[in-house]
């Protein structure tokens, strides 16, 4: 036996942790196209429209209960850009989630602890990005009610 085959270092397996990063900067795309990429290609429409669909709704709702009737709102179907980013954002929180479970497997394997890391990071950063935008769309929708009470001065 020569003494190279004795002191070279054993090679680790890495295909949890590259299967997994892959998985994780595929999340990480899923959950920035929606709310970066698509409305430049699906642009949403004008304020003014939807403020006057709204009115719309409203008003239809209002005449609905002062006649007693149960209101029966219009079945509106979700334009391509509003269905494509629902599906993107769903598929960015399932992608990481695999992704923070290939990093886990990576682990226990006792892969290179890099590969794992990076997993688990673009995971975890898929689905907080996901969530950071629902949280800052919570936090805009109770400034504006706080706004709408302190005007009207109800409480």
């Amino acid at each position: 036996m020569s003494a190279s085959a004795t002191t070279r270092p054993a090679v680790r397996s890495r295909h949890f942790g590259i299967i997994g990063s892959i998985i994780g900067l595929l999340a990480l795309t899923a959950a920035v196209l929606p709310h970066w990429v698509l409305p430049m290609i699906y642009p949403p429409p004008p304020v003014d429209k939807v403020i006057v669909d709204t009115g719309h709704r409203l008003k239809d709702r209002l005449i609905a209960r002062a006649k007693g009737v149960e209101y029966q709102a219009p079945i509106q179907e979700k334009s391509a850009g509003a269905q494509l980013s629902s599906e993107l954002a769903a598929g960015a929180i399932a992608l990481g989630l695999f992704a923070i479970a290939f990093s886990v497997f990576s682990l226990i394997r006792r892969e290179e602890k890099l590969l794992a890391g990076v997993s688990a990071t673009l995971g975890i950063a898929a689905i907080a990005f996901e969530f950071s935008f629902f949280v800052i769309g919570a936090l805009i929708l109770i400034a504006i009610i706080y706004a709408v009470v302190h005007i009207f001065d109800w409480f």
